[in-house]
């Protein structure tokens, strides 16, 4: 093995790294931050005053991530979960203190047939396991979406709409 790159993440340990999509690296480490990489370059990070505003910075770290190409899944020291985007970071799912104490690992249910299986309706799932002895399945709703067809109907009944109303407001308009 040759050793290809090298940069300071954080300020500390790293609790965990994953390797995502597109060579993207995403690591936790003991400076409380969450950050993906695209080779030494931060492409996005999280701070828990910024993503959870009035938990105390020092209060929770994260411990275990794992990015699956389209989300995020942390666990914390405190027993926390969530799923976020992956490019954008935007949180989907919360749940404080899932388990009792730290969680030490997490990982999305694949995507085969049994965990197909396993996933129902749901856009995801992921596993956590904590030193609370439990495993748990965290399952995340299916986002709601409208169909295109649906949006195009909605933008020409928009125009339509206008084209009417600046008729009624400006006589002759056409």
């Amino acid at each position: 093995m040759k050793k290809m790159l090298e940069f300071k993440a954080h300020d500390g340990e790293i609790e965990d790294i994953a390797l995502g999509p597109d060579n993207k690296v995403v690591t936790a480490g003991r400076d409380f931050q969450c950050c993906v990489w695209q080779q030494d370059q931060l492409v996005t990070g999280l701070r828990w005053h910024e993503n959870l505003p009035g938990i105390p910075d020092k209060a929770y770290r994260y411990q275990a991530c794992r990015d699956s190409g389209t989300f995020l899944g942390l666990g914390t020291v405190t027993g926390s979960v969530a799923i976020h985007i992956a490019f954008s970071l935007q949180r989907l799912y919360y749940v404080k203190e899932a388990h009792g104490i730290v969680v030490t690992d997490v990982a999305f249910v694949p995507e085969s047939q049994p965990g197909r299986e396993l996933l129902g309706g749901h856009e995801a799932a992921l596993l956590s396991v904590a030193v609370d002895s439990r495993c748990k399945l965290h399952l995340l709703p299916t986002r709601r979406s409208l169909p295109v067809w649906l949006l195009l109907l909605l933008c020409a009944g928009l125009i339509v709409a206008t084209i009417l109303l600046l008729q009624l407001a400006f006589p002759g308009f056409l």
